[in-house]
């Protein structure tokens, strides 16, 4: 593990990495792009509660990668706007949008997150969304919900459903011990040969950098950025197996019945202001 080189650096390596695993992730099990031509989709049951109703809604996707979220949100009524810092996820994206008939309300732009209010436009949005394992890829919290803030239309909302930030400091087997230090912030470089969607794929740019926020610094930078908080849960589900502890749930993992349970995600919603 590495502390060093500029940030520039480090997320143009992360950004050659994520490019190399997009046609890994496209034909993997793991994203099941088959069964979500068929009308599957992998958005978590507290997400679709939690958010409501998007129908007529504009909804912008940070992070989106090849766009599976994006275009259930699309499927549901919203008209969809999703963007990543890797062009062949967004092609990916946009091919996907056009084979589903989706196209005429989902458009993708590749750009780094920090651009999204030049890409996107300004106040532009009912809701801006963002999922799975996307914040630990940002070196700049504050930047981050910045830009969220600015993309929101007055009376808009932040909802972002992530991994909690206690489990990238547990213990890979259990998820019961600290083996990192939680309030250590600071870029995390390290190798990552393979995919979690296939850990046998053969791939050359493994060296990556996540950056560790806690829900602290998550819930501060927003309410810093002038959006209202409206909730925080937190939740004993994650889509993968996170643990070799977890067992499985229907397609979520949980902790196993009489084991004592920490939370796997947690979910936010904030608004902004009216005028």
């Amino acid at each position: 593990m590495s502390d060093t080189g500029s940030v520039t650096d480090l997320v143009e390596n992360n950004r050659r990495h994520w490019d190399e695993r997009v046609p890994i992730h496209t034909a993997s099990a793991f994203y099941d792009l088959d069964g979500f031509r068929a009308g599957d989709e992998d958005i978590d049951r507290f997400q679709l509660d939690e958010l409501g109703d998007v129908t007529g809604l504009d909804l912008a996707h940070l992070q989106c990668h090849v766009g599976l979220d994006t275009l259930s949100w699309a499927r549901r009524g919203a008209r969809v706007s999703g963007l990543d810092f890797s062009a062949p996820a967004v092609r990916e994206a946009a091919d996907l949008a056009v084979e589903l008939g989706l196209d005429h309300r989902a458009r993708f732009v590749t750009a780094d997150v920090y651009e999204a209010i030049g890409v996107l436009g300004a106040d532009a949005f009912d809701v801006v969304y963002t999922g799975n394992g996307a914040l630990m890829w940002l070196s700049d919290i504050a930047r981050w919900a910045r830009t969220v803030a600015g993309l929101l239309r007055p009376g808009g909302r932040l909802y972002l459903a992530e991994f909690h930030p206690l489990t990238g400091v547990l213990d890979d087997a259990h998820g019961a011990t600290a083996v990192r230090d939680y309030f250590s912030r600071g870029a995390r470089t390290y190798d990552s040969p393979g995919s979690y969607s296939d850990w046998d794929a053969e791939t050359t740019y493994n060296t990556v950098t996540e950056w560790h926020h806690t829900l602290g610094d998550v819930i501060s930078a927003v309410a810093g950025a002038g959006l209202r908080v409206e909730f925080v849960h937190e939740h004993a589900t994650i889509p993968f197996q996170r643990y070799g502890a977890l067992v499985a749930d229907g397609a979520r993992f949980v902790y196993p019945d009489q084991c004592a349970r920490l939370p796997l995600m947690y979910s936010l919603a904030a608004s902004a202001p009216a005028r």
